[in-house]
């Protein structure tokens, strides 16, 4: 049986002799990448912290002490040594194994959400709760531990929750994992900071030759070593500048070689004897001890798909992404434009603005993990006549609500907002659905939002924000491969008609009598063409409408769903407040009601799974859809026709509004 096979909780690897615990270390090594290989995940950042989490499961007892994962994303090593190896084979799958930690999954995982700079503020709530409980620190018996990444530290929640925890002077360890990287090298100032102190590591090794050396002069030397002790502050700024921990009042211990496991136990364990808050300072390589992770300069491995394990190459091939189509037209409009600056949040190569810092270095501005930042600094780019663009995750814009509604609305100012891995993700779980973004920008005043269908319709998309300069844009696309170009049979008073029952050629007015309008937002117009089709052969006349601009609701989309019996909205987003919603409530403003039938995502967390089985759980298919509707249509058709409009709350499908 071999060392890794033993491992069942995190009482086995404190049972560990030293010898067994660097053996160990090296089973994990390979066992990551055999199993990442596989399902695909985060490679790199989990090889760089094998060292780290033994250690920090030797010196402490999870669950009793808490353990927490700043991102989550350098949890897999965590679920290895609580027990959960014999799962990796279904990592990110449906009904398989979290990427992330997971309370479903173990007593030993808190954190669930994986948006990073989130881990302090748990940990001094944590804090707070224990010791009114009296059960905080080495005399209560229990411990609050923070694993937080030097890429998550520059998120500004943190050091809200600093400079909390250092008044507070409760017992906590910080342990800073240093790698140098979140996605991409870590910039700001204090990643210069943490590369000043990892060019003088040696201060606590100082002090201790010092100690030992004076101490073996008789009289004068333990006086003259207490005298130096005393002036350990500026001590330290000499050898290891870390007077900014310590000038907020936490106890410093590092830096420390984050692949030395009993180096690492001896920092952990002095930190969780200490009665008040302790950082220590761990640097760690990511992508440890597999070289084609090593020697990639990118991102060191952050993410992979199924890949070779001996090579590193991808298994799977490559197609055109909507990120791609976004870098590759944002390029072409900054040659064009100077004026046109980009903003990423530490995740300039997953968000496709690496290009863009390539050819316009000085027109790239990464502001670290610092979402509302990163919003209220695109509104000063804006004011002082430059049009940024602000690449973000869909589910990472939720972070800067406050910013996009009260700096970029406010103040009407022409900044864009491109959300890549809009709506269902999938197999990163609940947190990293991008499903949350139109139900909150629809109540944005003077908000645009564009949701593309396909490639030309996001190259026009852009180019059409990026002249915007009286208000915020937005243009949301999905993750992952763009489909084929879906060109319009006929435009609509601005409306793009992807499908008329009745034949490509429409009129100046908009034809009246289609039993029902189909209204497909961004990469759902395929699905609805696609229903549309199995609509007309159940002899329902129908016809499918893109608006490509969702957000204001326009009077001509009010115009061409009034023309219709009924409206059918097809959205990737939650049904509670997003599109059809507004284009409901802007109808009965101008009373223009319609019957509506809304498809879309449930007000809720969704499972992990592929894109397709998601889509599939929640009815977002052809058949799926085209079936209510067919049923729909058929009962509203067969019952009694009223003297006044019908009343749309009284039909039969539990998604009608």
């Amino acid at each position: 049986m071999s060392m890794l096979e033993r491992i069942g909780s995190p009482d086995d690897v404190r049972d560990l002799r030293p010898e067994q615990v660097i053996e160990l270390c090296a089973q994990i090594r390979q066992f990551l990448v055999d199993r990442v290989s596989r399902t695909g995940g985060h490679l790199g950042p989990n090889l760089g912290v094998v060292e780290l989490t033994v250690a920090l499961h030797r010196v402490f007892e999870s669950p009793n002490d808490v353990i927490l994962w700043d991102t989550g994303h350098q949890a897999y090593v965590h679920k290895i040594l609580t027990g959960r190896s014999d799962q990796f084979e279904t990592l990110r799958k449906k009904d398989g194994l979290s990427g992330y930690p997971s309370r479903a999954e173990s007593v030993h995982d808190v954190i669930e959400n994986s948006h990073a700079s989130t881990s302090l503020s748990y940990a001094d709530g944590i804090a707070k709760a224990w010791a009114l409980d009296g059960v905080l620190g080495s005399t209560g018996g229990r411990h609050v531990v923070a694993v937080i990444g030097d890429g998550a530290l520059t998120g500004g929640m943190s050091w809200e929750a600093l400079n909390n925890i250092a008044a507070a002077d409760r017992p906590m360890v910080i342990v800073v994992n240093d790698n140098e990287r979140s996605y991409s090298p870590t910039i700001g100032g204090l990643a210069h900071h943490l590369s000043t102190l990892r060019t003088t590591r040696g201060y606590e090794r100082f002090l201790d030759w010092g100690r030992r050396m004076l101490h073996r002069t008789p009289v004068l030397g333990p006086a003259v070593y207490d005298t130096l002790h005393g002036m350990k502050k500026g001590l330290k700024d000499v050898v290891a500048p870390q007077g900014m921990f310590e000038d907020l009042g936490l106890k410093y211990i590092g830096p420390i070689d984050g692949h030395d496991v009993f180096e690492l136990e001896h920092a952990l364990r002095r930190a969780s004897a200490f009665d008040g808050p302790v950082i220590v300072h761990a640097i760690t390589e990511k992508g440890r001890g597999y070289r084609p992770a090593e020697n990639d300069e990118a991102d060191r491995f952050h993410g992979v798909g199924i890949i070779d394990p001996d090579t590193g190459r991808p298994l799977t091939g490559s197609a055109t992404t909507w990120t791609s189509i976004f870098s590759d037209e944002l390029c072409r409009l900054g040659a064009v434009d100077p004026n046109i600056v980009a903003i990423t949040a530490a995740m300039a190569g997953p968000t496709g603005l690496a290009a863009f810092g390539r050819r316009f270095p000085d027109r790239l501005f990464d502001v670290g993990i610092a979402e509302q930042h990163a919003a209220a600094s695109a509104t000063g780019l804006a004011f002082a006549g430059k049009h940024p663009v602000v690449a973000v995750y869909a589910t990472f814009l939720n972070r800067a609500f406050d910013q996009v509604l009260m700096d970029c609305a406010l103040h009407r100012a022409g900044v864009t907002f491109v959300l890549d891995r809009a709506g269902v993700t999938g197999d990163d779980g609940p947190s990293h659905n991008g499903m949350w973004d139109l139900a909150l920008l629809s109540i944005v005043p003077d908000l645009r939002l564009a949701a593309p269908r396909d490639e030309p319709t996001l190259r026009r998309a852009l180019a059409e924000a990026t002249t915007m300069d009286d208000g915020p844009s937005v243009i949301r696309f999905s993750k992952g491969a763009v489909g084929p170009d879906l060109p319009a049979v006929a435009d609509d008073h601005g409306l793009d008609i992807l499908y008329d029952d009745r034949g490509a050629a429409i009129d100046s007015e908009p034809p009246t009598g289609h039993d029902a309008v189909v209204i497909a937002v961004g990469s759902f117009a395929g699905l609805g063409v696609d229903v549309a089709r199995r609509l007309a052969d159940q002899g329902i006349s129908v016809r499918v409408v893109d608006p490509r601009w969702v957000y204001p609701v326009s009077a001509e989309l009010v115009e061409v769903c009034a023309a219709a019996e009924r409206v059918v909205t097809i959205e990737d987003g939650v049904r509670a407040g997003g599109v059809g919603s507004a284009l409901r409530d802007e109808m009965g403003r101008l009373g223009r009601d319609r019957p509506m039938l809304h498809f879309g995502l449930p007000d809720d967390f969704l499972d992990t799974g592929s894109r397709s089985q998601l889509l599939e759980q929640y009815g977002l298919t052809a058949q799926d859809v085209s079936r209510e509707v067919v049923e729909w249509v058929s009962a509203t058709m067969a019952a009694p026709q009223p003297a006044q409009q019908p009343d749309p709350t009284q039909a039969s499908s539990p998604n009608l509004d």
